[in-house]
C-alpha cells in the first residue's frame, strides 16, 4: 500500500502546478496593463527603443497633453453621466423585473422571460438599423436620453437572468416574516430582496459599468454632436491618420482604464460573493 507521505507529495505537486498555472494567467493579464502604463511615460522616440517596464525618464506631461489634445474633459464627464444613468436604470428595472419573474404569477410570464433571454443572443450591431429607425421616429437620436435608453435595453437581459436566479433561491420564509410585519410587495422588494441581493447587484453593476464605459460604436451611430460623445472619442482623436503618438494614446488608455480598475478593487469582495452566491443561498 502507498504511504501517506506519497499522497502528501502528490497533493503538493498537484497544488504547485495549479498555483504556477494561475500565476502565469495572472501575469498574462497584468503585463499588458503594466506595459501600457510604462509606455505612457515614454517619448515617441524611446517607446520603440526602450523595452524596459521602468523608463529611464518619466514623462508625466504625456497625461496633460492627452487630456487637452484628446478633449478628455468634456468626454470624461459625458461618460460618467452616461455610465451612472445607465447602470442606475438597469439596476432598478432589472431587479423589479427579476423579482416579478421569480415571485409573481401572471399571463405570459414564461414567454416574456424567454424573449428577454433570447435577446442575449442578438449582438448589439445586429440591432443598429432598428435602433436608428426607432430613435429617428421618436426624435431621440443625437440626444443623451436616446443613448441612455438604448444602453439600458442592452444590459437588461443578462441582469434579469442573474437576479432572477438569485431571487429563485431566496427562502420564502423571509418574505412571509416581512409580510407579517406589514410590508407590502414593494416594501419586500425594497427592504428584503434588494439588501440580500447586494453581491449579485455588485456583479450587475461592474458588468454593465464596463460595458457602458467602453462602448463607442452605438454612440457613434446615435450622436452627431461631438460634445455629446463619450470618452472613447478622445482616444480616436489621439490616433493620427498617418502618425500615431503612442505615448499620448497609452496615456489616454490609462486614464480610461483607471476608473474601471478602481471599481474592481472597491467591489472585488462583493463580486466574489456574487459569483459564489448560488452555492450558499437556498
Amino acid at each position: 500500500m502507498k504511504s501517506a507521505a506519497y499522497y502528501t507529495a502528490k497533493k503538493i505537486t498537484f497544488n504547485t502546478f495549479v498555483y504556477l498555472f494561475l500565476i502565469s494567467v495572472a501575469l498574462s493579464c497584468i503585463f499588458p496593463l503594466l506595459w501600457m502604463l510604462s509606455s505612457s511615460l515614454k517619448t515617441q522616440e524611446t517607446i520603440f527603443q526602450d523595452m524596459s517596464l521602468i523608463p529611464r525618464e518619466l514623462h508625466f506631461e504625456n497625461y496633460m497633453r492627452a487630456w487637452t489634445e484628446g478633449g478628455f474633459g468634456r468626454c470624461f464627464l459625458n461618460s460618467i453621466f452616461y455610465t451612472t444613468s445607465v447602470v442606475f436604470g438597469i439596476v432598478i428595472v432589472s431587479s423589479l423585473a427579476a423579482y416579478a419573474f421569480s415571485r409573481f404569477k401572471f399571463p405570459g410570464k414564461n414567454l416574456i422571460f424567454y424573449i428577454f433571454m433570447g435577446a442575449m443572443m442578438i449582438p448589439i450591431p445586429g440591432s443598429f438599423v432598428a435602433l436608428y429607425v426607432l430613435l429617428n421616429k421618436l426624435h431621440l437620436r443625437d440626444t443623451p436620453v436616446g443613448y441612455i435608453l438604448c444602453m439600458i435595453n442592452v444590459g437588461l437581459s443578462t441582469s434579469i437572468f442573474l437576479l432572477k436566479t438569485f431571487f429563485d433561491k431566496l427562502p420564502h420564509e423571509l418574505e412571509d416574516a416581512a409580510r407579517i410585519d406589514g410590508c407590502s410587495k414593494w416594501g419586500i422588494w425594497r427592504h428584503v430582496a434588494l439588501p440580500l441581493a447586494r453581491p449579485v447587484l455588485a456583479v450587475v453593476i461592474v458588468f454593465n459599468t464596463l460595458n457602458v464605459w467602453n462602448e463607442y460604436f452605438l454612440a457613434l451611430l446615435i450622436f452627431d454632436s461631438p460634445r455629446l460623445m463619450p470618452l472613447q472619442l478622445g482616444l480616436m482623436k489621439l490616433q493620427g491618420e498617418f502618425v500615431t503618438q503612442y505615448p499620448l494614446l497609452m496615456s489616454g488608455l490609462t486614464i480610461t482604464a483607471l476608473p474601471i480598475v478602481l471599481l474592481y478593487l472597491l467591489m472585488q469582495k462583493y463580486i466574489v460573493k456574487g459569483v459564489t452566491q448560488g452555492a450558499v443561498v437556498g
